[in-house]
């Protein structure tokens, strides 16, 4: 007995792009006093959003950066504060190409926030300061899936996957995630 399939196009919403970027920046922030030292340096108020831009989806963010300096021979401090726009273009790495560009949502979140790796005084008086961060991002729109549809009521078919419980014996139960 032959069976004869059929193929069914089914819509669905699914993630059909991807992308990371790693980035670092340099700022150069000018304070009111020239600077003798460092004494801290952070970033606060991190804001961002994502838009789709042509192959890749661009993250358009600010933050405040902080930067605790002591001035006049290290006997007064103070602490100057800026802020920072950025536009990130992020590429995707994986793109369906059949998706329907009017149904597009992108997504972005920060997998490191921004935070300074270094601040140091220039020899004009700034204050460079250098910071990471990184973003991961995903493109959701509609696309179709292509399925085989076998004839009949499913619930008269008896279908072998190819696994026994023997498979699982081995398992250690500890190393399981219970979160599944």
């Amino acid at each position: 007995m032959s069976l004869k399939y059929q193929s069914r196009e089914i819509i669905t919403k699914a993630i059909c792009g991807k992308g990371r970027k790693f980035s670092t920046v340099t700022h150069t922030v000018t304070p009111p006093h020239k600077p003798s030292s460092i004494l801290g340096a952070w970033i606060i108020n991190h804001q961002y959003e994502a838009v789709a831009a042509g192959d890749g989806i661009e993250v358009i963010g600010t933050y405040d950066i902080n930067i605790w300096y002591s001035y006049d021979k290290n006997s007064q401090t103070e602490v100057a504060k800026e802020t920072v726009s950025y536009v990130d273009n992020v590429p995707l790495n994986y793109l369906d190409s059949r998706h329907r560009p009017s149904t597009v949502e992108v997504t972005a979140e920060a997998t490191q926030e921004p935070s300074t790796v270094e601040a140091s005084v220039t020899g004009d008086g700034r204050v460079s300061i250098r910071v990471e961060r990184e973003f991961a991002v995903e493109l959701v729109a509609e696309t179709k899936l292509n399925v085989l549809v076998v004839p009949g009521n499913a619930e008269d078919k008896e279908y072998d996957f190819g696994s026994d419980s023997e498979d699982y014996e081995d398992l250690d139960p500890d190393l399981l995630d219970d979160e599944l």
